[in-house]
């Protein structure tokens, strides 16, 4: 991930760059005698949309300090450093706080010593990369669902974060919620007999028709955001929001809500550092168009363990989005909420000696007690990777139209030279692995 290219010196002519300043201890919420060197210091990449969500959870701890964002889009980065910038003058009393850095290059604010951690919320193709450069860096890391775009970038990021010694956690924040572990619990103590089927449903997908070629909007630094994928003349409809529809960047709504859904389905079936060995679907693909991923499909999965796994679009599933289990003995479904059948399970207890998952309330405050204990997060690398490379083997059949054999141990498929070559992409230089 070298570039030998004076950018440096490109930006610092270029840069709008803030000298940060150390807020006191007392304005953060903590108590007087608690040492600066406690406090944990964030930059964060990637500030639209859900990175402003994360950013903004991680303003209300106050014993976290956000003293850098990052974005390729001037508009996206200075929005962000104003609402950072605006809390702290608020926090402080102190009208003319401007102590937050802003970079249009990730490099630039991982070049920084005085930053513990960083939030990557950028599209999906850049989310290994830069992870991978923030863990080298020495930084630990929490990175917006899913994982990865391939996976053989997600093996390749779990092998990075475990030698650097990083802590992450991946941003599939329904683990930290009630509903989605008692169920998962629920399943896994047997309280609805052998589970055989689970069911995940997503949201229909989107397709838009050819869209014009359009100016580069000013502030806008295209070919960054662009980075290791296909050189692509700009169109609005190609950048920020609807990237996900876009096979040269995301994997469509498999890889974008699927990346929740299909965790739970893992966590639940207790197949977490593992994954199916056989799987199977039919989709509906646009015909022309920007967007080229999967509007409409129903992919199956056989584990080792005989559970059946279907993830549908919810005009397939005709279920709400979610996650169902279905046992000899009952279902329970969750996401946002839970409900089960019968309903005495919705009251039942997990008792002592049974297994009982990790609990963690707030995914944004787990990275952060983590950070200072340097236990595993609730979403850790490998988790994230087994949960993503689900996602990405339900595209990879979708894409083939045939039945696949996985080797979930090896991570490849079984005599089938074609769909292996789907594990990978061919990045554009000067990025790369």
């Amino acid at each position: 991930m070298e570039e030998k290219l004076s950018r440096r010196d490109f930006l610092k002519r270029t840069a709008v760059v803030s000298v940060p300043l150390i807020v006191p201890s007392s304005a953060l919420g903590l108590a007087k005698s608690t040492a600066p060197s406690a406090r944990i210091t964030m930059g964060c990449i990637g500030t639209n949309n859900m990175g402003l969500n994360d950013m903004r959870g991680f303003l209300k701890f106050g014993d976290v300090q956000i003293v850098a964002v990052c974005d390729v889009d001037a508009a996206h980065r200075k929005r962000a450093k104003g609402e950072v910038e605006r809390h702290y003058r608020s926090a402080l009393g102190q009208s003319d706080y401007a102590g937050c850095a802003e970079y249009n290059d990730f490099r630039d604010l991982l070049e920084r010593n005085d930053i513990d951690t960083v939030l990557i919320a950028t599209p999906d193709h850049w989310h290994v990369l830069i992870s991978i450069a923030a863990a080298k860096a020495g930084k630990d890391i929490y990175c917006e669902k899913p994982l990865s775009k391939t996976i053989a970038e997600g093996r390749a990021l779990c092998n990075v974060i475990k030698k650097h010694n990083r802590v992450f956690q991946a941003g599939t924040q329904l683990r930290s919620a009630r509903p989605a572990r008692f169920a998962c619990e629920l399943v896994r103590n047997g309280r609805i007999g052998r589970l055989h089927t689970i069911r995940t449903s997503v949201p229909t997908g989107r397709a838009i028709g050819p869209q014009p070629t359009m100016p580069v909007p000013d502030g806008l630094d295209y070919n960054m955001w662009l980075g290791p994928a296909p050189r692509a003349p700009y169109t609005k409809r190609r950048c920020h929001g609807t990237f996900r529809y876009i096979s040269d960047y995301a994997g469509g709504v498999m890889t974008d809500l699927g990346a929740h859904d299909n965790d739970l389905a893992q966590w639940g079936n207790d197949t977490e550092y593992t994954g199916p060995v056989e799987i199977k679907g039919i989709g509906q693909f646009p015909r022309d168009g920007l967007w080229n991923t999967a509007t409409n499909f129903e992919v199956h999965y056989r584990y080792k363990n005989g559970v059946k796994l279907i993830c549908a679009t919810r005009d397939i599933a005709k279920m709400d989005q979610g996650v169902r289990f279905n046992g000899t003995d009952g279902w329970v479904f969750a996401r946002g909420y839970i409900d089960a059948g019968p309903k005495s399970l919705l009251t039942s207890k997990i008792r002592p000696g049974e297994i009982h998952l990790y609990r963690s309330d707030n995914h944004h405050r787990n990275f952060i007690d983590c950070v200072k204990t340097r236990r595993n997060t609730i979403a850790p690398p490998e988790i994230a990777h087994r949960s993503a490379s689900l996602c990405h083997l339900g595209n990879i059949a979708l894409k083939l139209g045939r039945k696949l054999r996985w080797d979930p141990e090896n991570e490849m498929f079984v005599n089938d030279a074609q769909a292996d070559k789907m594990l990978s992409r061919v990045m554009t230089g000067p990025w790369h692995l």
